[in-house]
C-alpha cells in the first residue's frame, strides 16, 4: 500500500450539524445502522461538528443515550490517496490490542451512497484536545512538562509496535520511505499552486540531495502533536487517553514523527494572537521541555539514532508548509466547514519555508 497524503490541518471550532447539514445526513446514518448494527444506536440522532475539522470531518453523534464519533472525508478537493476511511479505521482497530491509547472502533461504512462518502464510527474517548495557549498554560508548568514527556513516551510506544504482529505489515514500505515522502509532497504542492512562495522549490531541491536512509522502520502516525491526543484525569494525574487522527499513518521512518512533534511545538497556535507572535507557540508556555530535552527523552527511550534529525526537521517544515497551503487553497475555494483561524493560515506558510532553509543551512558539510 502507498503512504497516505493529507492536505489539511486540524480545526478549532465546534458547532451544530443537523440532518443534511455539514456533510452528514443523519437519517441515512440511522437507516444504515438499523440494518448493519441494530441496537448500536436507536431513536432520532443528533450531531455536532467537533474541533478537528480542517481535514477529515469529525462529528459527535448521539441518540440521547449513546454518543459516538463519526469521521468522514472533507466535502471537496479530496486528493488521491488522501482521507482513506478504511485505512484509518483499520489502523485504530489494530492498535486496540497494543499499549497505544486509541478509541474503540465500532463500524466502517465503505459505501459512499449512504452520506456521500465513506465513514466510520468509534468510541467518544474521554478527554480534552488542548488547542489554545491559555488552556495549555492553565495546566501549570509541572503538569505541562510531565504531559509533554508522556507524549514523547507514547510516541516511543507506537514506534515499538511490531506491525506484523498487529496485522499491519502491509500498510506501507519502509525502504525508500523518505524519498517517496519528498516526492509525494512535492507532487501535492504542484496541485495546490495558486501564489508565489519564495524558496519553496529551493528547499525541495536541497532536501532531495540529502535524503537519509531509513534505519529501523516502524508504524508512523504522520501528524503527531499535542492537539491530536486527548488528555483526561484529575488535576495532577492527567494522562493521555487517546491518540487521534490516524489518516496519514503508514509504515516508514519514525524520525519523521519526532521531527513534526518538534516543529509543532515551535509553531504559532491558531488563537487569534497572530501568526508571527512567538508567545503563541506551545513551546513558549512555561514548563514545556526544550527541543533538546524532547530529543534526549526520545533517543534514550527508543535507542534510535537521531544524528540526521536536521534533515527530518527541514522536511517537516516543507511538509507542513504544503499542508497549510492546502488548507488555504481549500478555504479560497469554499471547501471548508465553519471554524475560525483560516484567514491567518496563508501567512504561516512562508515562515515554514524559511525555517526549512535555515535548518539545512545550519548543518555542517559532513552532516549534509
Amino acid at each position: 500500500m502507498t503512504e497516505p497524503v493529507k492536505d489539511t490541518a486540524a480545526a478549532v471550532a465546534t458547532k451544530d450539524a443537523g440532518p443534511g447539514q455539514g456533510g452528514l445526513d443523519l437519517s441515512k446514518v440511522a437507516g444504515y445502522l438499523a440494518y448493519h448494527r441494530p441496537g448500536l444506536m436507536t431513536g432520532p440522532l443528533s450531531s455536532r461538528l467537533l474541533a478537528g475539522g480542517r481535514s477529515n470531518l469529525t462529528y459527535a453523534v448521539t441518540d440521547g443515550t449513546t454518543e459516538l464519533v463519526l469521521r468522514r472525508p472533507p466535502l471537496a478537493h479530496v486528493q488521491a490517496s488522501a482521507h482513506d476511511m478504511g485505512r484509518e479505521y483499520r489502523v485504530i482497530s489494530a492498535l486496540g490490542s497494543t499499549e497505544v491509547p486509541v478509541p474503540r472502533t465500532e463500524l466502517l461504512c465503505q459505501d459512499p451512497a449512504v452520506i456521500g462518502a465513506p465513514f466510520y464510527l468509534m468510541e467518544l474517548s474521554p478527554g480534552i484536545a488542548y488547542r489554545r495557549r491559555s488552556a495549555i498554560a492553565a495546566l501549570g508548568p509541572d503538569t505541562l512538562r510531565r504531559l509533554t514527556f508522556d507524549l514523547v513516551d507514547t510516541l516511543v510506544t507506537l514506534h515499538a509496535v511490531d506491525p506484523e504482529t498487529v496485522g499491519l505489515g502491509d500498510l506501507g514500505k519502509v525502504a525508500g520511505f523518505n524519498t517517496r515522502q519528498l516526492r509525494t509532497w512535492r507532487r501535492q504542492l504542484e496541485g495546490l499552486r495558486s501564489r508565489d512562495l519564495p524558496g519553496i522549490d529551493e528547499l525541495a531541491e536541497l532536501l532531495s540531495g540529502n535524503i537519509p536512509e531509513t534505519g529501523t522502520g516502524g508504524l508512523v502516525h504522520g501528524d503527531y502533536r499535542l492537539d491530536n491526543v486527548l488528555i483526561d484525569g484529575p488535576a495532577g494525574a492527567e494522562r493521555i487517553t487517546a491518540v487521534l487522527d490516524w489518516e496519514m499513518s503508514t509504515l516508514g521512518d519514525p524520525l519523521s514523527d519526532l521531527a513534526l512533534l518538534l516543529l509543532y511545538a515551535d509553531q504559532p497556535m491558531l488563537t487569534g494572537e497572530g501568526p508571527n507572535d512567538a508567545s503563541s507557540t506551545i513551546g513558549s508556555v512555561p514548563g514545556h521541555p526544550s527541543a533538546a530535552e524532547i530529543v534526549d527523552r526520545y533517543r534514550n527511550a527508543s535507542g534510535r539514532d537521531v544524528s540526521d534529525l536536521h534533515w527530518y526537521q527541514a522536511f517537516a517544515a516543507f511538509k507542513l508548509a504544503v499542508v497549510l497551503e492546502g488548507v488555504f487553497f481549500r478555504f479560497q475555494h469554499g471547501a471548508t466547514l465553519g471554524g475560525s483561524g483560516f484567514d491567518g493560515i496563508a501567512d504561516m506558510v512562508q515562515p515554514l519555508v524559511d525555517k526549512g532553509l535555515t535548518t539545512l543551512s545550519q548543518t555542517t558539510p559532513r552532516e549534509r
